[in-house]
């Protein structure tokens, strides 16, 4: 059950995993056991998850899906670990009104500081979303998210 939800695996792929070190289980019986154990383990799991920081790195990217053009989101804590990424249609107020919230939701959790580029969108959302929390608007401070895109960084894998 481990396997199964630790790594992106199908029921059959732990099936054979568990019959190479010489435990027969049918997919169905992970199956059942992950029906039967799957939510303690997985809240267990959640519970491991580092705490993010609370200096938050957010960013947006244009991104082409099928040859349309979209935006990807970004949220990046102080040490580098990618809270949460969000793909969507727009860049305006709405939008990262979305993205706070669901990123708030995501990590339990209410950051110190926010630090964002000069996109206006993310002033006017902070605003309605958060408005105790610090907001720095800067270019050149919100290279942690800058780089997290890049492929080969660190943080972008």
């Amino acid at each position: 059950m481990w396997l199964y939800h630790r790594f992106p695996l199908s029921l059959r792929e732990v099936e054979e995993l568990m019959l190479e070190r010489g435990v027969s289980v049918s997919y169905e019986t992970v199956r059942r056991w992950c029906g039967k154990f799957g939510q303690r383990y997985a809240s267990a799991l959640r519970r491991r998850r580092p705490r993010p920081g609370d200096k938050w790195h957010l960013d947006e990217v244009f991104i082409k899906i099928n040859g349309r053009l979209q935006y990807l989101w970004r949220a990046v804590d102080q040490d580098g670990n990618v809270l949460d990424i969000l793909v969507q249609k727009r860049r305006d107020k709405a939008a990262a009104r979305r993205f706070f919230r669901r990123l708030m939701k995501k990590t339990r959790t209410v950051p110190r500081v926010i630090v964002t580029d000069k996109l206006r969108s993310y002033g006017a959302a902070h605003r309605e979303v958060m408005p105790s929390v610090e907001h720095r608007s800067h270019k050149g401070l919100n290279n942690r998210a800058e780089n997290s895109h890049q492929r080969g960084s660190v943080n972008g894998r």
